[in-house]
């Protein structure tokens, strides 16, 4: 099978052209052993491009664990130069994830990518839980470095409310009102990653520093930097988001089904 790697602010994944059908019947379990970081390639998440009648491709997207997964904002990115890279060019690309379509740009050779709009921001206990995309628990901390985000972030997860379906947590410390840091608990990863762009986005939305109108974020993750900006309508709801960083290819290669 022939592979590429792909990594968006140090979210990486496994890339493979499947327009031709080939590796539709990958299992749950091969997919697992692709990402596993000592006996396979090594990802935080797999995806298959396919093609899609009435857009430019269809991003399917499994989590680490092997299972299919919810919307991926960084694995989204990454797909998009993916895609560019494996002939595909538009000035706009408009593709289909697993939330629905979306509209990808490259801009000064990064990847901006128009995500789901988000109805609205509900409150958890002092926290706060929306979806965008996939679903996300966002709380503040104030020296968010310091904190054991595997340990805290796991706690919430597999909380009594979250067990089942899973949750994505994110701990977020405010520098300036239009410049957050965030580190993300990832369900499917069961792990801290280096980055989540669903996440970010999440944290962007929860503080808001505009109360209407337009907001533009500037978000450190472990692995990088990305933009968040999008619209706050009076009625408490989110439209025009767009997240905004680079996609880098690493490497490719081919590995035997045999260790599959």
């Amino acid at each position: 099978m022939t592979f590429y790697k792909y990594q968006g602010t140090g979210n990486d994944f496994i890339l493979v052209d499947n327009r031709n059908g080939a590796y539709s019947g990958l299992t749950e379990s091969q997919i697992k052993n692709l990402c596993n970081r000592r006996f396979g390639i090594g990802a935080d998440g797999f995806m298959l491009l396919n093609e899609k009648e009435g857009y430019d491709f269809e991003m399917v997207y499994f989590n680490a664990d092997g299972r299919e997964g919810s919307m991926c904002g960084n694995g989204g990115r990454c797909i998009v130069q993916f895609a560019h890279d494996q002939g595909i060019r538009k000035t706009t690309y408009h593709f289909i994830a697993a939330d629905g379509p979306h509209d990808a740009t490259i801009e000064d050779g990064e990847i901006a990518l128009k995500m789901k709009d988000v109805e609205g921001i509900r409150a958890y206990k002092t926290d706060s839980i929306l979806n965008t995309g996939s679903p996300h628990y966002v709380q503040l901390d104030p020296d968010v470095m310091q904190l054991d985000v595997f340990k805290e972030g796991k706690k919430i997860r597999y909380s009594k409310d979250f067990a089942e379906e899973g949750i994505n947590v994110n701990f977020v410390e405010v520098k300036e009102p239009d410049h957050l840091i965030v580190r993300t608990y990832e369900r499917g990863v069961e792990d801290e990653t280096y980055s989540c762009g669903t996440g970010v986005t999440a944290a962007a939305l929860v503080f808001h520093h505009n109360d209407n109108g337009f907001n533009a974020v500037n978000i450190e993750t472990l692995g990088g930097k990305l933009t968040v900006r999008y619209r706050r309508e009076t009625d408490g709801s989110f439209n025009n988001i767009w997240l905004k960083g680079p996609a880098i290819k690493v490497f490719e290669g081919q590995i035997s089904t045999e260790v599959l």
